[in-house]
């Protein structure tokens, strides 16, 4: 809640939220003026590969959603990392939607 005090998504900057699980990893744009959905991808997608660790399976899916986002027309966004430590798989989303094209 600290974090989200001060980020607030807008339809062209959207919010970028991040959630981690033991398992799997998810993250969507977020519209908070509105509070509609724009993009989501998850390592559960059929489009992102299963295979290696989970550092890299959240990396490919920093890059499937900076692909979906291009899509959309959405190029820049608000990073919420959700109280988790800018580190690890949660840093390898980021460095894959940087390398995607989105600028945050």
């Amino acid at each position: 809640m600290r974090l989200r005090k001060t980020i607030k998504g807008t339809p062209s900057r959207p919010r970028l939220s991040v959630f981690r699980s033991n398992k799997e990893i998810y993250c969507q744009l977020i519209d908070d003026t509105t509070g509609n959905t724009l993009v989501a991808v998850s390592s559960r997608d059929a489009d992102v590969s299963s295979e290696g660790s989970k550092v890299v399976q959240a990396k490919a899916v920093g890059k499937m959603l900076a692909e979906k986002a291009t899509a959309a027309n959405i190029n820049t966004c608000l990073f919420d990392r959700a109280g988790y430590l800018y580190h690890g798989r949660v840093k390898a989303l980021a460095d894959g939607a940087r390398e995607g094209g989105m600028k945050f």
